[in-house]
């Protein structure tokens, strides 16, 4: 039997918990970030990365229908969430504030990981196939896999998945956080 890092009346909890953490995150985002230049050309384009790695994720993942081990499920068992890592690290140093960097950390590792463990315990129900995966792929660290995929990204998937609102997300965010270096320049 495969064991777990965390209780799940305790996953159960914080699966609830999620959004409302996302949009304390947002708010704390908005409240503390103090961005400049050099900030934003560095981080900026790490969050973006992030936002193309949950993008190309979610034209692979077919919820519930089919277990996605095509595009960058074949690297890693969990690229949504690395993609939300990255983005989340992205912001971080263009916010130029440690304490969101450490808000971030922290509610990835209190969230979020109990999250993916009840999504892979679903998984393994619903999928046979999922243990020999789970074997053969790692859930966070990417690997460079044995052997090539014929699925493909597709669109229609991407759109069902609803995954542009990341994307409208990320166009706020970056539109605020240029607004703030705008801003604090001027002064």
């Amino acid at each position: 039997m495969r064991r777990y890092w965390f209780p799940k009346p305790y996953a159960d909890r914080v699966a609830r918990l999620r959004v409302v953490a996302g949009f304390i995150m947002v708010a704390a985002f908005a409240w503390l970030s103090s961005p400049t230049l050099t900030s934003l050309a560095v981080g900026l384009p790490v969050a973006a990365i992030g936002l193309a790695v949950r993008a190309w994720a979610a034209g692979h993942l077919e919820k519930n229908q089919q277990l996605a081990d095509g595009g960058p499920y074949r690297f890693v068992r969990n690229p949504l969430y690395i993609g939300t890592l990255l983005a989340a690290a992205g912001f971080a140093i263009a916010s130029c504030r440690w304490e969101l960097a450490l808000l971030f950390a922290v509610v990835f590792l209190t969230v979020y990981l109990p999250v993916i463990e009840l999504e892979e315990q679903h998984l393994r129900k619903i999928f046979d196939s999922y243990a020999a995966y789970a074997d053969r792929v790692p859930m966070l660290l990417p690997q460079i896999p044995g052997r090539p995929s014929a699925r493909r990204f597709r669109w229609a998937v991407y759109l069902k998945n609803e995954e542009y609102q990341a994307g409208l997300g990320f166009i706020l965010g970056a539109a605020l956080l240029v607004w703030k270096a705008w801003r604090s320049a001027q002064f």
